[in-house]
């Protein structure tokens, strides 16, 4: 059975439509990777699945609930965590404290407990500081724990929103553009981490990105999309050669000229540049 079941799903915006008739599935412990242009659709995908938006058509399903019946309130205590194209932290608070938000979810105690610290609340208090360390020491970032948001470079801003969704214990992972913005040695660590999160933590990763040397590194199977529409479904070499996707990067024109060699250019450019192919 599939983690997520995204059907037929359709997103309108005005006259635009954003999504058009998508179906993908997701399958338990996989990285899958939603690839294309500015404007294809991914990040709707992201948000319809966040329940931001609901489709006017189409259903998603998420471990076996309904994710259209739910709020978007409700969509982390099923398990699903994200990180954002924009950064989304805290600021004016350190990187325990910016982690520490993740494990809002799993709090168990109410106010007057907290307020009074009771024994019931600091045992509580003790096992969410264990998690966040652990994550801590996953992502290296023992050096920044007691530092403020506002005073870290930007790479590392992109860990700690990694690390803040990786504190939810999430069952899946969406992972919008998790290389944007990233040197080539922080896109390569990024990979490695994402590599970990699927094997040592078990965690499913949907995630959107234009950098196919990334995708092509740590994906399973990839959807290309194009104005709201599926191109191809597969692997990420099935992907970057199939007709449709050079199509919509190079134009009839360059499959006519390129033939099949259009394909392999098009994996090898992306390859060896960190590729924006997609």
């Amino acid at each position: 059975m599939s983690l997520l079941q995204i059907t037929n799903a359709t997103q309108r915006f005005g006259g635009v439509v954003a999504v058009n008739n998508v179906t993908l599935h997701v399958e338990p412990g996989e990285v899958f990777a939603l690839v294309g242009p500015n404007g294809a659709g991914k990040s709707t995908v992201f948000n319809l699945i966040s329940r931001f938006y609901t489709p006017a058509e189409g259903s998603i399903t998420f471990d076996g609930h309904d994710l259209l019946a739910l709020t978007s309130d409700r969509i982390p205590s099923l398990g699903i965590a994200r990180t954002f194209q924009n950064i989304e932290l805290f600021e004016q608070a350190t990187v325990l404290q910016n982690l520490l938000v993740g494990r809002t979810r799993h709090r168990r105690t109410n106010i007057l407990s907290e307020i009074f610290f009771t024994p019931n609340a600091r045992r509580e208090e003790v096992k969410h500081r264990e998690a966040v360390e652990q994550v801590i020491d996953f992502l290296d970032l023992q050096a920044y724990r007691d530092k403020m948001i506002a005073g870290l470079p930007y790479g590392v801003r992109k860990v700690v929103e990694l690390g803040r969704a990786l504190a939810t214990e999430p069952k899946l992972l969406l992972l919008d553009e998790p290389a944007s913005g990233l040197s080539v040695e922080e896109t390569q660590d990024m990979a490695f981490w994402i590599e970990d999160i699927q094997k040592q933590m078990g965690i499913t990763v949907l995630m959107v990105e234009h950098d196919m040397g990334l995708v092509s590194a740590v994906a399973n199977r990839v959807m290309a999309l194009a104005e709201g529409a599926e191109l191809a479904t597969g692997t990420p070499s099935q992907v970057q050669s199939h007709p449709a996707v050079i199509e919509a990067y190079l134009g009839t024109s360059g499959i006519q000229k390129g033939g099949q060699n259009a394909g392999e250019k098009t994996t090898k450019k992306a390859a060896n540049k960190g590729g924006k192919a997609a």
